[in-house]
């Protein structure tokens, strides 16, 4: 957090749980970074802690000799220095890899050993993210729990492929099997996020050892119901209670709230968020992707009469209205209205086709604005969103090709009533 802002807290946990006779997992804070780092370590003779320790130690080190870069994102913020800090990340985390491999070949015992890693930063808002394995972050905020990270797992690979039922899971034996891990190869793919953080936000990261045993309404009612420094430790013991087959870390962290409880930058990041989730284009995302979506939106501001595009100029730009309204309108001739929530422009997201209408502000206004060149890097990138958005795109169109069909229709059929009618007084004429 800023100079003269509170700090923000945490309480860090590890437990052996009741199985293992060792605890592979590592944790490490650094409160002058705002740094926060689970490792679950995985490999025989003691191997999994050798690399959890190690991963979580070079991880601090890479993104604290960079220590003049983070300061000065946080004292100008913009898309360049986000970038650069999210580069930062996935260089820590691969630094981290580089370090356990490289342990892993001066120690035949050790080789093939590697560990997850979760890791959040938070530079004044921003919180930024750096994840690999089935460690994981949740963030609770307007009572409610949201994934910030997505598991690297068998189960998840085959969950998202349609060939495993959320039900079937228990029946698998290879529950805890990752598809990635830091320090089994020399490099390895690292997911990256950053997003906002709220006033009053809190964050759990913790290793699959509690996730086995926990469901977000577990999650909600632990936050909600227990003392906030106690909260670690009551993820802990519902963890053993419940069974304890692994080690288990649990790191809380909690945002301060500010003198005004749920301030202005909270409600306008809700009000993006519900109006988003709230369209065809974007329904079928998570959490998680809403925040990549909301990274490639700008806000824009129109006042009265003022006017967004004309018809016929190209366009490379999708609108939103967030709040205000908007004439949509054929010259002189307004063809309708749109307020909060509806859009325009979509096309333009997929073609280079001439604006088909001019749309002009009926008072000031706020409008959120998608590039296609934005969009295309996104889809691009991230294939689990492209499908989404995409198919939900074809959806839309699908849509409005039926509505345009049944008006066509409609259009025939009085075009043939009047035709019908014409025919009959011609015929009315003649017999007088």
């Amino acid at each position: 957090m800023s100079a003269g802002e509170a700090s923000i807290k945490y309480w860090p946990l590890t437990d052996v749980g009741r199985v293992r006779d060792g605890n592979e997992d590592s944790f490490l804070v650094d409160a002058k970074l705002n740094l926060f780092v689970v490792a679950d370590g995985m490999g025989g003779h003691a191997a999994g802690e050798v690399a959890s320790s190690v991963a979580v130690h070079a991880l601090r080190e890479t993104l604290a000799a960079e220590r003049d870069a983070i300061i000065g994102f946080e004292r100008g913020i913009d898309a360049a220095g986000r970038a650069e800090v999210l580069r930062l990340m996935e260089k820590a985390v691969q630094e981290a890899c580089t370090r356990v491999y490289a342990e892993a070949q001066r120690d035949p015992s050790k080789r093939g050993m590697g560990t997850t890693v979760v890791a959040l930063l938070v530079i004044g808002t921003r919180g930024f993210i750096g994840h690999v394995g089935d460690s994981r972050i949740y963030v609770v905020r307007n009572d409610s729990v949201h994934q910030l990270t997505e598991d690297h797992s068998l189960i998840n690979e085959l969950l998202k492929r349609g060939r495993l039922k959320p039900d079937q899971i228990a029946k698998l034996n290879m529950k805890n099997a990752v598809t990635r891990a830091v320090g089994v190869y020399e490099s390895v793919e690292v997911d990256t996020l950053d997003f906002d953080v709220l006033a009053g936000d809190r964050f759990l990261l913790c290793s699959d050892g509690l996730t086995e045993y926990v469901e977000d309404a577990d999650i909600l009612r632990i936050f909600r119901d227990i003392p906030e420094d106690k909260v670690a430790q009551a993820f802990i013991d519902h963890a053993n209670e419940s069974g304890g087959k692994d080690n288990i870390t649990a790191v809380v962290v909690k945002v301060p709230d500010t003198a005004a409880g749920f301030d202005r930058l909270a409600s306008e990041f809700n009000l993006k968020v519900d109006t988003l989730h709230a369209m065809p284009l974007f329904r079928h995302l998570t959490y998680q992707e809403l925040m990549r979506v909301m990274n490639i939106i700008d806000v824009r501001e129109f006042s009265e009469n003022q006017c967004v595009l004309e018809e016929g100029e190209s366009g490379a730009e999708m609108y939103i209205v967030l709040d205000g309204g908007m004439r949509v309108h054929s010259g002189s001739t307004d063809i309708v209205r749109l307020g909060p929530g509806q859009h325009f422009g979509e096309m333009a997201l997929v073609d280079k086709s001439p604006r088909s209408a001019s749309i002009t502000a009926t008072e000031d206004s706020r409008l959120m604005v998608m590039r296609r060149r934005d969009f295309f890097d996104l889809v691009r990138k991230d294939h689990d969103v492209a499908v989404k958005m995409l198919w939900a795109f074809l959806g839309v169109l699908s849509e409005r090709l039926r509505n345009t069909s049944h008006e066509l229709g409609d259009a025939r059929e009085q075009i043939a009533l009047l035709t019908a009618d014409e025919v009959l007084s011609d015929a009315d004429i003649e017999e007088l």
